[in-house]
């Protein structure tokens, strides 16, 4: 099995558990700095309607979006065994723009900014899965 698109997938998981981090530390501070009880938070729609600092929790959940097509991507190439430098190349070129696109959203939340760090990361992705396409049709 080839190993070398294993990190892709570890510093995506790592980019994952530093926005979760990040989520929590946003959520409380700002529970305590608005003395928010927890428990006027155990939903959603209560989260949305009281919580005005958002945009880590928002964040986490898109990693959880195309995200997981990348890993799915990259499981599916290990099985079978493929990779090549290109397929490594957009693999990391990925986790880059996810990386930028989390800093973007978590900090200072510019909408067209965010929109092309994202748009840029999905046309990465369909690349790679084309990538890993081809790869198993030239087996």
């Amino acid at each position: 099995m080839r190993m070398d698109l294993f990190w892709p997938m570890a510093a995506m998981i790592a980019l994952t558990a530093t926005v979760w981090i990040a989520l929590y530390v946003q959520r409380f501070s700002e529970m305590l700095g608005r003395r928010i009880d927890p428990q006027r938070l155990y939903n959603r729609r209560a989260r949305v309607e009281l919580l005005e600092r958002t945009s880590a929790a928002d964040n986490f959940n898109n990693l959880l979006e195309l995200p997981t097509l990348f890993h799915i991507g990259l499981l599916a190439a290990m099985l079978v065994g493929l990779s090549d430098a290109l397929l490594l190349q957009l693999a990391w070129t990925f986790v880059a723009l996810r990386a930028l696109h989390s800093l973007i959203h978590i900090t200072y939340n510019r909408v067209m900014h965010r929109f092309i760090a994202y748009a840029a990361g999905a046309l990465v992705l369909f690349t790679m899965w084309a990538r890993v396409a081809w790869l198993v049709a030239a087996q």
